[in-house]
């Protein structure tokens, strides 16, 4: 489902080139729920973000489902992206004028128009993630813990094939971080996503079907 060819990013800073990912070969089959685990600096997050269509490689290309993301106008990719790809950041990134059913709903939104269903499938997420009591309060009033676990509901509305998690439980409390490791797992066993999760986490890493190690901008199996 998810292919990289010698996938590479460079950054110049200060007149010196930086290569943050180094040809990168690699591939996701589909249903697969595959780690990537690294230290700080290793390259996981910018390897994540060219997959996910966010950062353009300096080199290489990402195929999904056979098509060369990275050939796409900007707004055929961004087309691409709300219908296939599911985002878990390491951030929350609520918007603070929307309450948190609103939130969840936003993807939806911007692509098109709300419908029953989706409120539906909205407060399902939330209930699976013990939050369904907070449907209407707004991000000022959650803890940083239910901010992300927001977040992490919000990946889902869409149904997408593909989920991207960049440290998705990270600063979360042991049950909060259970919480979202039964989500990610469930919707893979259950709906079939596939999951692409970054963490330096290995007991987190070793729930999934396998573990990718990055080093100095390599990709390599663990």
């Amino acid at each position: 489902m998810i292919v990289a060819e010698r996938l590479t990013k460079i950054y110049s800073i200060g007149g010196q080139e930086l290569k943050a990912v180094r040809g990168v070969n690699f591939s996701v089959e589909r249903g697969e729920f595959v780690s990537i685990v690294g230290h700080s600096g290793s390259g996981k997050t910018t390897l994540l973000s060219m997959i996910g269509g966010l950062t353009r490689p300096s080199y290489g290309r990402v195929l999904i489902d056979g098509t060369d993301i990275w050939s796409l106008s900007d707004e055929e990719l961004s087309r691409f992206r709300n219908k296939k790809i599911g985002f878990m950041f390491q951030f929350s990134s609520l918007i603070p004028t929307l309450n948190v059913k609103a939130n969840l709903l936003l993807p939806v939104a911007l692509s098109g128009r709300v419908e029953r269903h989706h409120e539906e499938r909205a407060m399902e997420l939330l209930e699976r993630l013990g939050l369904e009591h907070i449907a209407g309060a707004y991000p000022s009033q959650l803890s940083g813990g239910e901010q992300r676990r927001v977040a992490v509901a919000r990946a889902f509305i869409n149904r997408p094939e593909i989920i991207l998690a960049d440290e998705p439980t990270g600063d979360l409390d042991e049950e909060s971080e259970a919480q979202v490791m039964e989500l990610l797992t469930r919707m893979n066993r259950k709906e079939g996503v596939t999951v692409l999760l970054v963490t330096h986490n290995r007991e987190l890493a070793a729930q999934t079907d396998r573990i990718l190690r990055m080093r100095g901008g390599y990709l390599q199996e663990s």
